[in-house]
């Protein structure tokens, strides 16, 4: 499957074929998770608590840096 880049207005835009959409559940004007993984970049739908969760658990890494370091020796 591909998907084709292009311009609209000032920017870019991802035109998702419509099978993908069906898979993803996706309506237009929803909103996409986009994750950077080694193979290139994961498209899911967007999970709002998935990112509270990733807020809450970014904070707790950046306030407790050094005793995770010393957790981690």
């Amino acid at each position: 499957m591909t998907a084709k880049v292009t311009k609209v207005g000032n920017s870019s835009a991802l035109i998702l074929p419509k099978e993908l959409m069906a898979k993803l559940n996706l309506e237009q004007g929803d909103s996409v998770s986009l994750t950077e993984v080694a193979a290139g970049v994961v498209i899911s739908p967007y999970d709002r608590q998935k990112e509270r969760q990733l807020e809450i658990a970014k904070k707790v890494m950046r306030e407790n840096r050094n005793m995770l370091k010393k957790l981690a020796e």
